[in-house]
């Protein structure tokens, strides 16, 4: 049960889905996934845990930055999780947006895209 509604709870918000949908393309830092929403980074940290509570995502830190991305392993009630949202939004026009501005954003230096997040 705590599962089931740890999962309910996270995708309770539009960002997170989002941030669940464009992690499909892959690993990204903490501070693309700032860039991408325009939000406070402290905003997009508390997401991203409650994502991470929920098992919907897997981090892992590096020097000065952390990365997350969808995790490897999944359990069942996840993995169906992740199938159902990516069948119901994929062809969303928000999400095709924001894998436009997703492109752009990976052709930062990523050193200069956090420098300019702390800056903020």
């Amino acid at each position: 049960m705590r599962e089931f509604m740890n999962i309910t709870k996270a995708l309770a918000d539009d960002k997170r889905v989002r941030v669940l949908l464009i992690l499909r393309a892959g690993e990204l830092c903490v501070c693309q996934i700032t860039a991408l929403f325009g939000l406070a980074p402290s905003t997009i940290s508390k997401h991203l845990s409650l994502l991470f509570q929920a098992g919907l995502v897997e981090s892992r830190k590096e020097g000065r930055w952390i990365y997350y991305r969808l995790p490897g392993e999944r359990s069942p009630v996840v993995r169906e999780t992740l199938g159902w949202v990516e069948r119901s939004l994929s062809n969303a026009p928000q999400v095709s947006a924001d894998k436009k501005q997703l492109k752009e954003i990976l052709k930062q230096s990523l050193a200069a895209l956090c420098q300019r997040q702390c800056r903020k």
